[in-house]
C-alpha cells in the first residue's frame, strides 16, 4: 500500500479520500477519509473530520475522529472534538479534550457492510 505525505511547509484546503496511508506534517483544512493508517507528525495539523482504520497522532486535530482499530495519542498531541475508536492508547502529557466512544467490530459487524454495531460505553473526557 502506498504512503502519501503532506510535507511540513504544505497547507491543503479541501477534502482527501484515499485507500492508502497518509503522513501529515503540514496542515490540512478539510476532511480526511482513508482506508489505511494516518500519522500526524508533531508539526501536523488537521482542522476537519478524520476517518481511518488506525491512527498515530503527535500533532493537532480538531473535529470528529473515527478510528476503526487503534488510536495512539502521543505525548505531544492535542486532540479536541468527538472521538470514536476501537482501541485507545494515550501517552502521559497528551492534551485530549474530547468525548470518546469505544466500539468493537465483530465478525457479524463485518458482514453488515463493514459498519460496526455501536456499543456505547460511558463517555470519558480527559483534560
Amino acid at each position: 500500500m502506498e504512503r502519501n505525505v503532506i510535507a511540513k511547509s504544505t497547507t491543503i484546503v479541501g477534502e482527501i479520500k484515499s485507500d492508502g496511508d497518509y503522513r501529515i506534517d503540514g496542515t490540512l483544512e478539510g476532511n480526511l477519509t482513508i482506508k489505511g493508517k494516518v500519522i500526524i507528525g508533531a508539526g501536523g495539523i488537521i482542522k476537519g473530520d478524520i476517518e481511518a482504520s488506525s491512527a498515530d497522532i503527535e500533532g493537532e486535530t480538531s473535529g470528529k475522529l473515527k478510528v476503526l482499530k487503534t488510536l495512539t495519542v502521543k505525548a505531544s498531541a492535542t486532540i479536541s472534538g468527538d472521538v470514536t475508536v476501537g482501541k485507545l492508547s494515550v501517552e502521559p502529557g497528551a492534551t485530549f479534550n474530547a468525548s470518546c466512544i469505544m466500539q468493537t467490530v465483530t465478525l457479524e459487524d463485518k458482514n453488515n457492510n463493514g459498519k460496526p454495531e455501536q456499543k456505547e460505553k460511558p463517555k470519558k473526557t480527559f483534560k
